[in-house]
């Protein structure tokens, strides 16, 4: 994982890191759970649904996408705004394929 907080950092900012770290791992699981449970969502569907804030979705879902937990539809949905974003869905495993 990425270094979040530099060597000449304080204490403190140390622990903010560590602290990111964590809500992190928290937010990427419940967005997971959330797709698994309500299926295909956009960025926004995903942020009502789970009560997070859409910016919080978004760094999580590029997180998500390149450890390979989650992908593209190939479809886009409505946003809040009218606009159109991009459909997630959770991955499917191996033995579920099967």
């Amino acid at each position: 994982m990425n270094q979040v907080a530099r060597n000449t950092d304080p204490l403190t900012s140390w622990s903010a890191a560590d602290s990111a770290k964590f809500l992190a791992v928290q937010h990427a699981t419940i967005i997971i759970q959330a797709l698994c449970k309500y299926g295909p969502q956009g960025k926004d569907g995903i942020a009502t649904i789970t009560g997070l804030d859409g910016n919080q979705v978004a760094r999580r879902l590029s997180e998500l996408e390149r450890n390979h937990e989650i992908l593209l539809t190939g479809r886009n949905v409505q946003s809040k705004a009218g606009r159109a974003e991009r459909e997630w869905k959770v991955m499917p495993r191996q033995m579920d394929l099967i």
